[in-house]
């Protein structure tokens, strides 16, 4: 679902951006700067990047227990739904002479996601059935914060802005268990004559 959502908007960010700039690529990936091992992803260069900084909680959302569903033979538990919120960084992963094409690419992705903050399933029509809508909010750092950031990260600093992109749902309808109900015996009550 997390996958889905970042591929999605990566794609409208493409399109976006191929007919912006007459480009034959796409330039937008969903892709992290390096692997685990700290070498760089070669196919993360000169490129846009969307990557996960971050998941967390929304706390806004209400955390209402979901009511179980009652049948004739019991009723069935489910979790409440958990709504999450992804830390996207948008980088523009280029170097050396692309580096002003960089920052107008970055540019160009800022003024895209600022025209159009809100992406629904008419929007993005291959979202995830279970995610109503996306968000996206742009976030501030202090320096201090960024270079944490991209400690983390094991990278060297790039053009990069913080997204806050609110609201995966995980809708607790997995079954998380069974009650059987029992019926009591009945007894007439009824006068007897």
């Amino acid at each position: 679902m997390i996958g889905n959502a970042l591929t999605q908007l990566a794609t409208h960010l493409n399109r976006h951006l191929k007919q912006s700039f007459q480009l034959d690529e796409d330039i937008g990936l969903v892709s992290c700067l390096s692997d685990p091992d700290g070498n760089a992803v070669g196919r993360a260069n000169n490129k846009i990047l969307l990557m996960v900084v971050g998941l967390e909680k929304e706390n806004a959302s209400a955390s209402r227990p979901s009511l179980p569903d009652r049948g004739f033979a019991g009723a069935t538990l489910h979790a409440s739904p958990l709504y999450l919120n992804i830390n996207m960084l948008l980088t523009a992963n280029f170097t050396g002479s692309n580096y002003s094409d960089a920052l107008t690419l970055l540019s160009a992705s800022i003024g895209f996601f600022q025209r159009h903050p809100v992406f629904s399933r008419q929007d993005l029509p291959e979202l995830d059935a279970s995610i109503e809508r996306l968000t996206l909010e742009m976030e501030n750092l202090s320096l201090q914060d960024t270079s944490h950031l991209w400690g983390m990260l094991n990278g060297h600093y790039q053009p990069s802005v913080l997204y806050k992109v609110r609201m995966i749902c995980f809708n607790g309808r997995d079954i998380s268990g069974r009650v059987h109900l029992t019926r009591s015996p009945q007894t007439d009550v009824g006068s007897r004559g």
